[in-house]
This record gives C-alpha cells, sequence and structure tokens, in this order.
C-alpha cells in the first residue's frame, strides 16, 4: 500500500508563494514519474506541472515562468513550487505519481491553495 500525503497548501496574498510537498510512504519503490494537478470550483482537473521519466518538465502555459516541480528521490517526495500567484491559480491540488517498479499510479488526497487579497 502506497500513501501520498500533500502539505503546504493555504491562504496566500495575490503575488505571493507557496512550496507544496508530497511525501510517498509505504511499499513505494521509487517515483517514475510525477505531476501536479489542480481542480478550481466548477471546473475538471487540470494538470499544471508534470515531471515525467524522460528527464524534462513541463507546464500548462498559465503557469509556465511561475510555477517549477522538483523531486527528492532519496525522501520519496515531490515538490511544486508556486511563486507570483494569482487568484486564478485557486484551487485544490493534487499530486500524482508513478511507482518506479511497478508503474501504477498514486494520487494525493489533495490541498487547498486560495489566493485572494
Amino acid at each position: 500500500q502506497v500513501q501520498l500525503v500533500e502539505s503546504g497548501g493555504g491562504l496566500v496574498q495575490p503575488g505571493g508563494s507557496l512550496r507544496l510537498s508530497c511525501s510517498a510512504s509505504g511499499t513505494i519503490s521509487g517515483i517514475y514519474a510525477a505531476a501536479w494537478w489542480r481542480q478550481a470550483p466548477g471546473k475538471e482537473r487540470e494538470r499544471v506541472a508534470a515531471d515525467p521519466a524522460d528527464g524534462g518538465t513541463d507546464y500548462a502555459g498559465a503557469v509556465k515562468g511561475r510555477f517549477a516541480i522538483s523531486r527528492d528521490n532519496a525522501k520519496n517526495t515531490v515538490y511544486l513550487q508556486m511563486n507570483n500567484l494569482k487568484p486564478e491559480d485557486t484551487g485544490v491540488y493534487y499530486c500524482h505519481i508513478v511507482d518506479s517498479h511497478s508503474y501504477d499510479d498514486y494520487w494525493g488526497q489533495g490541498t487547498q491553495v486560495t489566493v485572494s487579497s
């Protein structure tokens, strides 16, 4: 069983920063690929940042240049650094990882990010 625990969400003013963390524990072999998704109220879940297995990263146009995904493989943890936050970044953020051995995928429970003055 693999558990993902997210942290770092909260309320921030426009222009502020937050760093989300997603720590995997349990029977995980390692992180093959990772991504962060978000779901705004009344909208579908969208992928905002990805760290695929090929070593590159990919970002949604709306966050490019402001968000950065990274990982610490030794800690089985994925991060999302979010800078210059805007009200439209408000939503529940979910991490998604793929196990490096089984290629099973797992979702975090979600963490709320609210950008408001």
